[in-house]
């Protein structure tokens, strides 16, 4: 007689053909027209989840029959655990966006969509929640406005925010960074490499800079366009020629170097092929300045003001003219500018030059001016400060340029006299912007702030017959920025600029209040440091009496007997809407006068 287990009505066969042996018959098992995952419907879905590890060994099925393992066993009933029910994706509508929203899930920005990408199912989901409850959009506008110091702290907050700062120092373009003095290299490494595709960078150098930082700068940003180094007082360069030149051809997506602190080089050659943009500062005695960029259009040099300095200038300008014909603008600034220099400038026929900028070269004289004249006369801006030119040279300028030069600067000249310059804002109808400081000097005054160059100078002007207590007298409708720093040998100044924003009066010690005059309605700042206190007080009471006029512009008529004039009104004028524009216009031009 067999008596019949419990165990082996529910217990699967050894066979392992998953039948059931139950008294009770089961219900037909329908499949799940959803998908396991997400949830949406499967006809026509592909789902993009990962499949959670809890569920991977449980199979959607019915609760009421539930298939276990095929192992037999001794084991009642009641000791057979059922598994737990599959709880549902705690993200559901994640199911709209991409694939990895467990690497991604705070670090999102909706501005990195490719082209592929259904934006719309992105936009109308619910919008991603951080663990402080801020949108993924809004913390990603807000945390990008930080500094890289506030980047590092937030970052320390949580791993969602950790995750969006590194998104952020990934997607950074532009960084500017300062090193402290006693800084490693680990510091500057461990922020480019938080910065993968810095385009441009900025470094201000209060450390030493060698080859390494050079080389770590290059292997950190591939794809850098733009690099500006400057260099504190206390900060040394200890770069030469052979390493920047290495540097400059290994990056070939460089556009923008610029470089403090060069004095160390001692001759380069610099090949490039997208180099744009070069400047070198306190360059010093080079064996060699060779340049073979054909797509450099802004260059500037600035050599020290030393006496044992070296150079060869010509042999530069030479080589600047065979290899760099799209050069537009070109600043130098060093003593050993003459008139040599500017003739192979000259000779190297740049037709696109529109900027010329010769600094402190004292042997420039008015010939170096005619033959500028005659071979660049689309000039724009013409810098010859420091330069030996005269009244005859601006005549020269005027004629070439009546049409073209929008900015002049002639400051340190000490042979232009007021009469140069009046001639020069009355015949250039196009210029903005004039710079006449240290011009019109008192031979007999001694400026304790000027540098070996200007006391040259200003012990050749003494030769000259050079008129103290000058006057004046500018009138020109399109003059934004004029600067008359140091004249002190300007005695009376009228002015009549409408267009007139900034006006430089530092260390005019001779100009008399009563012989100011300013007819400037735009005016905006006006510096009078190192003046008498009373032509501070003319200057300002002229510019308040200027804007209190402007503010009563109301209108008014005479009299029937034509006595006198008297003031309309407001409440009887008409005009008073467009009237109280015009003084609300007035009382927002403030002018500034700067005394320290």
């Amino acid at each position: 007689m067999q008596h019949s287990h419990p165990q082996s009505q529910i217990a699967a066969t050894p066979g392992g053909d998953g039948s059931v042996i139950s008294d009770v018959k089961p219900g037909k098992k329908r499949g799940s027209y959803n998908c396991g995952r997400c949830g949406l419907p499967k006809k026509g879905h592909v789902c993009h989840l990962r499949t959670p590890t809890s569920a991977s060994a449980i199979t959607p099925t019915d609760v009421s029959v539930s298939s276990f393992s095929g192992i037999s066993g001794p084991s009642s009933f009641s000791a057979v655990r059922q598994p737990p029910p599959r709880q549902p994706y705690p993200r559901l509508r994640r199911a709209l966006s991409f694939d990895d929203v467990d690497d991604h899930t705070s670090g999102f920005d909706p501005s990195e969509l490719s082209d592929g990408e259904d934006q719309d199912l992105f936009i109308d989901s619910e919008p991603d929640l951080d663990s402080s409850g801020l949108p993924a959009s809004l913390l990603w506008e807000v945390l990008r406005r930080l500094p890289p110091t506030g980047l590092l702290s937030a970052a320390r907050v949580c791993k969602g925010w950790r995750d969006m700062t590194r998104r952020l120092w990934r997607a950074a373009e532009e960084l500017n960074l300062r090193v402290p003095a006693g800084v490693q290299l680990g510091f500057v490494t461990s922020m480019l490499q938080k910065c993968p595709g810095v385009v441009k960078l900025s470094l201000k150098m209060e450390s030493d800079l060698d080859s390494t930082m050079l080389a770590c700068i290059a292997f950190s940003c591939p794809n850098l366009e733009s690099m500006e180094i400057s260099t504190s007082n206390n900060a040394i360069t200890r770069i030469n020629g052979d390493e920047l030149s290495r540097f400059v051809a290994d990056k070939r997506s460089l556009k923008c170097l610029k470089m403090e602190g060069c004095h160390n080089l001692g001759g380069f050659v610099l090949c490039s092929s997208s180099l744009s943009t070069l400047w070198l500062s306190d360059l010093h005695s080079l064996s060699k300045m060779v340049f073979n960029c054909p797509q450099l259009r802004e260059i500037s040099l600035e050599f020290s003001r030393q006496e044992n300095e070296a150079t060869d200038i010509t042999a530069m300008i030479e080589n600047l003219g065979r290899t760099c014909p799209r050069l537009q603008n070109i600043h130098i600034a060093s003593m050993r500018l003459s008139n040599a220099v500017v003739l192979a400038l000259t000779a190297a026929r740049l037709r696109g030059l529109r900027m010329l900028s010769l600094v402190l070269g004292f042997e420039v004289t008015d010939a170096s001016v005619a033959a500028i004249a005659s071979s660049y006369p689309n000039l724009e801006l013409l810098d010859l400060s420091g330069s030996s030119i005269s009244d005859s040279g601006i005549g020269i300028i005027c004629n070439a340029f009546p049409e073209t030069l929008s900015r002049l600067l002639l400051a340190l000249c000490p042979n232009v006299t007021s009469s140069g310059i009046q001639f020069a804002s009355a015949q250039l109808p196009l210029l903005e912007l004039m710079d006449c400081g240290m011009t019109i000097c008192d031979p007999n005054s001694e400026d304790q702030t000027a540098d070996e160059n200007n006391c040259k100078s200003r012990e050749t002007s003494n030769s000259n017959v050079h008129l103290v207590n000058q006057k004046l007298i500018i009138k020109h409708n399109r003059l934004k920025k004029l600067s008359l720093w140091g004249c002190s040998g300007l005695d009376a100044l009228y002015l009549n600029c409408p267009q007139l924003n900034d006006l430089n009066l530092n260390s005019c010690k001779n100009l008399h209040p009563e012989r100011l005059l300013l007819q400037c309605t735009s005016l905006r700042n006006v510096y009078a440091s190192g003046c008498q206190d009373m032509l501070i007080g003319a200057i300002q009471s002229q510019v308040c009496n200027a804007f209190a006029a402007m503010e009563n512009l109301s209108p008014c008529k005479r009299l029937p007997d034509g006595s006198k004039r008297v003031r309309v009104p407001h409440f009887l004028s008409n005009e008073l809407p467009h009237d109280g524009k015009r003084r609300r216009r007035a009382e927002k031009r403030l002018c500034n006068v700067h005394v320290d």
